[in-house]
Formats: C-alpha cells, sequence, structure tokens
C-alpha cells in the first residue's frame, strides 16, 4: 500500500518511543554495520546514527514516499527502496534493527531464520512489533468491513493477527542464537484530539481499506469506523482519550 509520512508521524512521538526502548537494550558497543529494515521516514535511523555516529547506517523500505521523506533530511544515510520479504544484505552485518515493520509480512517461521542468516558473529538481531489486534482499534476494523456493503471489496484484505505470542519466536530463534530476550510492553498512550485512535490507526492499518474504495465508498467506510472507535476509546473527563497498545520485542545474539 502506499504510506502518507505525515498521517503515519502525526503520533510520532509515540511511534518512536518503542523504538527507543528497544534501541536501549541493543548489546553491541560499536557495530560497524547496522540495517534498518523498515525504516520508513527514517526517524529510528536517526537515533540509530545518534547511538553510533560512525556507523555504516543503510536503511531499507518498500515505499518511495516515506523514503522520500527520510533522504530529504538525512541524505548521508545509504537508504534503499526494497520489498523487506526479498531484501537481503551483500554481506553478513552486525545489527538488523527493525522497528514496527516486519508484522507487515508473512511466514515468520522462514523469515526470521533468514535474517539471523544475514547476520554477523557477535551481532543481533532487534524487532520490535505490533501485537494490538485483539484490541478494539483493529477488532473495528474486521466489523466495519464485514457489516457493511464493501464487504466483498474488503473481506481478502483481512488477515490474521500477523505477529504471534512470544512462545512462538522462542521455538523459532532459540536453535539460532547465542543469547534471546523477549518481552512485551503495553503502552498506555495518551492522545489528544477529536477522534485520536481513528487517526493513528488511519497512518497504518487503516489505510490500506481506504486505498481500497472509491468515493463515496471511502468516505462511509471511514465514518463508520470512526464511529465504532470513538464508542471504544471515548474521551476521559479531561478530554484526552486512553489508547493502550501492546508491543512484542525480540533481540536475538549470534
Amino acid at each position: 500500500m502506499g504510506w502518507d509520512p505525515a498521517q503515519y508521524l502525526a503520533f510520532g512521538d509515540e511511534r518512536l518511543q518503542p523504538a527507543l526502548d528497544l534501541l536501549a537494550r541493543v548489546p553491541l558497543d560499536a557495530p560497524g554495520t547496522v540495517v534498518d529494515l523498515g525504516c520508513g521516514a527514517g526517524n529510528v535511523a536517526r537515533a540509530l546514527k545518534a547511538r553510533w555516529p560512525d556507523v555504516k547506517l543503510t536503511g531499507v523500505d518498500g515505499s518511495p514516499e516515506m523514503l522520500e521523506r527520510a533522504r530529504g533530511e538525512d541524505p548521508d544515510i545509504q537508504w534503499v527502496e526494497a520489498d523487506m520479504k526479498d531484501w537481503k544484505p551483500g554481506a553478513p552485518v552486525d545489527l538488523i534493527y527493525s522497528n514496527a515493520a516486519l508484522h507487515w509480512l508473512d511466514d515468520h517461521d522462514a523469515l526470521f531464520p533468514r535474517l539471523m542468516d544475514s547476520i554477523a558473529p557477535g551481532g543481533c538481531l532487534a524487532v520490535q512489533m505490533p501485537r494490538n489486534w485483539a484490541a478494539p482499534s483493529h477488532g473495528c476494523i474486521t466489523q466495519t468491513v464485514r457489516d457493511g456493503p464493501w464487504r466483498d471489496a474488503l473481506e481478502p484484505l483481512l488477515r490474521p493477527a500477523p505477529s504471534h505470542a512470544p512462545d512462538v519466536y522462542y521455538d523459532i530463534l532459540s536453535p539460532l542464537t547465542s543469547a534471546l530476550a523477549i518481552w512485551e510492553t503495553e503502552y498506555c498512550q495518551i492522545l489528544e484530539g477529536e477522534n485520536p485512535v481513528a487517526e493513528f490507526v488511519k497512518g497504518t492499518q487503516l489505510k490500506r481499506f481506504l486505498d481500497a474504495l472509491d468515493e463515496p465508498a471511502r468516505g462511509e467506510f471511514e465514518k463508520d469506523y470512526r464511529t465504532r472507535i470513538l464508542a471504544a476509546y471515548p474521551k476521559r473527563k479531561d478530554g484526552k482519550t486512553l489508547f493502550p497498545f501492546r508491543r512484542l520485542f525480540l533481540l536475538s545474539a549470534k
């Protein structure tokens, strides 16, 4: 799907915090080569560069819109447009770092071993993925798809939960790693605005469904979703909205 950097970065602080929490746990002092896989608009790559100023850093993403934004802000980083499911470095690297990207890919049983094959000895795979598909923010998408006249057009876009429980990744990674850490954090995001959860999801999961519709169906679909989501995440007395969001973290050393 096409990405809208402005919509995605409207909640830039909330999206960046898990990336920074993962980065703080990476046990590498001075990696020579780092890949930001699924780099998006480059905001995480800048944090990687700030920690390791001398590193050879490559950002990989499939969205030309996101990469255009990234290049405009950081022309010194190597930006590569490539499909994440097919990408492989020319030689093993010290760190593959992926924030909120790999859940867009299927077949993690094959994906994660392939990524570990691209890690140099002593290096590390660091991954953060949303694991929030049971929440109303995502469940309301399924309800909106199935309850409307657009069902036939949109139902094929529905996916099973793309990120799995921690034990699944333990079984995949434990035979391939010298040290493995897995944890989950639920961030209680405090959002502002009229219907902020709808705006948050519009920058990611909802967009693929909106893009599949023409007007006026697109506007009607979004209106239906926004009504459901506002009921699921009502404003507090002070006008703010709480949006709990669970994320899964993986650190796998070679």
